[in-house]
């Protein structure tokens, strides 16, 4: 709808009751715009829809990958989406991540917590739905900015602005974007994933991704101690966030299904299996196990039988299984294949390290029966990037029989080799690693999980160095506030960007001349002007 086209049917509305003289038709116009998603489950809709298209696009050019950064706050999600209109012009390929690890650490009412699904399931859907709050608002505090230039321009008589100023409200990109929302191990049983990813969708998640962990067992996907689930168990879990989808009339959701086989080694049961070679016999057939002889059966022993021989599952205290060692990879490609062959969208493989053949290995194996797979991979903080691409390169120059003996390999993360040779092709190697893996291995999304969460920290720690030491408030004015002023951050004028301007439209919308409005001369906001 255009913005003359917007204002033409709030006046056929007004018109219609007498008794709303004082509403103007503009202003609702504006209200509308500034408005333009109604409920999560249209934004859902809506940017499902952006990501098929960019599912696609992808597909015809894997330089069309897409990225995100992880968000534990609507303030956080907010300002990085408008960093991202500021210094790019589009949002274009740009999503929001939400991860499970942040809402544990920071948005739980038990405190912070470990990556384990203990923290309160409605803690996520209220945070997308807080995210889209924020992003909304961003919205119409920028289309408020701009209505007050169109204003400007009418006042002055400036014909051509105003034509300029109404095309740019006619092409206004929303902040709105898609947001990959973790939804762990689905939290309990197949119902209970269906509820929680109800919640999620309504609040407006397009897309969910899920893993194959066991729910009360479910560890980060970069610690030890994880426990898998058979493929019949995971694929319920699929269906029933499909389901979800479908009752809610967001036919083009997103399921992301993430394996964390190649660093689980263990499994809580095993699989139900009808006939040799189906899928529970496969994932059976990755136990480790030792063949006996019904003399040297024991008390609570259980068996699995394969190729007429009675096995034993090695089972721990614990009462769980143990899968063989080195069966990871290929436990990661079935998990894949099977996962896609039931409903799965994206692919999700938890690496213990960032190296693209390793990736690219695993998924070459799975286009032989998915051609068209695509991964979402975790760019993770757990990763030591600038050790492991330091020790990549140093094995890669010693394959290449280049000399190494100026290196010490376990020691690459001194600072002694920041202006090295390696250390200078190492940074190079992680400059277009997403460039370089998205062309390779099969990656469509990029993101960070936890980077806000390490910026905050890193921030707070710099200003309270400076703010309570010798520096004192020039800890604050030179390192933050005169840098926001310089870089043109939004919120250095933190009372527009908390929505005072909006309040003040609104004041006018709802008492004209009588309205008591906050943005006045005496504002301490105007400061910030130039």
């Amino acid at each position: 709808m255009t913005y003359v086209s917007a204002i033409e049917q709030a006046a056929t509305e007004i018109s219609g009751n007498k008794n709303w003289q004082g509403i103007s038709d503009e202003a609702v116009a504006r209200m509308r715009l500034q408005n333009r998603f109604r409920t999560g489950l249209d934004i859902a809709r809506y940017t499902a829809d952006i990501m098929r298209k960019d599912m696609a696009a992808y597909d015809q050019d894997p330089g069309k990958y897409t990225q995100s950064l992880g968000c534990w706050h609507g303030f956080i999600g907010q300002q990085k989406v408008i960093s991202i209109k500021k210094h790019f012009g589009s949002t274009e390929r740009r999503y929001l991540y939400l991860s499970g690890w942040m809402v544990a650490a920071l948005r739980s009412e038990f405190g912070p917590l470990p990556d384990q699904s203990m923290h309160e399931k409605t803690s996520v859907p209220a945070l997308i739905e807080e995210l889209y709050t924020f992003l909304r608002q961003a919205d119409a505090r920028e289309l408020g900015m701009i209505f007050r230039e169109l204003d400007t321009a009418r006042e002055a008589g400036d014909a051509p602005l105003q034509r300029q100023i109404l095309a740019s409200i006619d092409n206004y990109q929303t902040h709105v974007v898609p947001i990959i929302a973790d939804i762990d191990a689905g939290f309990g049983n197949a119902e209970a994933t269906y509820l929680l990813a109800k919640k999620m969708i309504e609040a407006g998640a397009c897309a969910l991704q899920i893993e194959n962990q066991v729910s009360d067992e479910k560890q980060c996907g970069h610690q030890d101690g994880k426990v898998t689930v058979p493929h019949e168990d995971f694929v319920a879990k699929i269906r029933a966030c499909r389901y979800a989808f479908l009752e809610l009339g967001v036919d083009n959701g997103i399921i992301v299904a993430r394996t964390d086989s190649l660093g689980a080694g263990l499994t809580k049961q095993i699989a139900f299996s009808a006939e040799a070679g189906d899928i529970g016999d496969l994932y059976n057939s990755f136990l480790d196990c030792e063949e006996v002889s019904p003399g040297k059966i024991e008390n609570g022993d259980v068996f699995i039988t394969r190729d007429s021989k009675v096995l034993r599952p090695k089972r721990l205290r614990s009462n769980l299984f143990q899968f063989r060692p080195g069966t990871g990879e290929d436990r990661c490609v079935l998990d894949c294949i099977n996962a896609l062959q039931n409903g799965a969208d994206l692919l999700w493989i938890e690496t213990e390290k960032p190296h693209i053949e390793q990736i690219a290995g695993m998924v070459d194996r799975i286009r032989e029966i998915v051609p068209n797979a695509k991964l979402v991979y975790n760019n993770s903080p757990s990763f030591n990037w600038t050790l492991n691409f330091r020790q990549q390169v140093f094995d890669a120059w010693l394959a290449e029989d280049k000399d190494v003996t100026s290196y010490n390999r376990a020691k690459l993360m001194s600072a002694e080799y920041d202006s090295s040779e390696l250390a200078l092709e190492a940074d190079e190697r992680i400059r277009t690693f997403q460039r370089d893996a998205a062309a390779r291995a099969g990656i469509f999304h990029h993101l960070i999980t936890l980077p806000t969460y390490h910026t905050a920290a890193l921030s707070t720690d710099n200003l309270a160095k400076e703010y309570f030491g010798e520096q004192g408030m020039l800890g604050y004015v030179a390192n933050v506030q005169r840098r926001e002023i310089r870089q043109g951050i939004a919120c250095v004028k933190h009372q527009n960007m908390a929505g005072s301007d909006l309040g003040d439209d609104h004041k006018e919308y709802f008492a004209g001349e009588a309205a008591l409005k906050a943005g006045g001369a005496h504002n301490t906001m105007n400061q910030f002007a130039a």
